[in-house]
């Protein structure tokens, strides 16, 4: 059982930066699989970014390779994406979700492989 809360949303300009957290209560992030899905308006939430347990092994969907970065702090307690060169298109609500017992070997990104799910933070980019 854990909660997630994403935080670092807001209004950047095109070409800006912004880093996204997710943060959890009820146990420690390093045991799961997270990933970053968005939903921009009026569209299906999509994945991201993920990251595997224990293993670190990472996942970039192609609109945002070389752009977004997933990561962990060095505790463990924290989910990271760290977005720059950031387009109008990026305009989205971004929700981190975390997976029990996956494997550390791969990146889950189906949104039925994740069991929690946070509440999501807006990211406006204007141009």
């Amino acid at each position: 059982q854990v909660t997630l809360v994403e935080s670092g949303g807001g209004l950047v300009q095109a070409g800006g930066s912004l880093r996204l957290s997710c943060t959890a209560s009820g146990d420690t992030l390093i045991n799961y699989s997270v990933a970053w899905f968005r939903q921009p308006p009026e569209k299906e939430r999509e994945f991201v970014a993920g990251i595997s347990r224990e293993n670190n092994l990472t996942s970039h969907d192609d609109s945002v390779r070389g752009r977004f970065s997933i990561s962990r702090n060095g505790a463990g307690s924290a989910v990271f994406l760290q977005m720059s060169s950031l387009k109008a298109e990026d305009t989205a609500v971004y929700f981190c979700a975390a997976a029990r017992d996956k494997s550390p070997w791969r990146v889950p990104r189906l949104r039925r492989e994740f069991d929690y799910w946070g509440q999501g933070t807006q990211v406006s980019v204007s141009s």
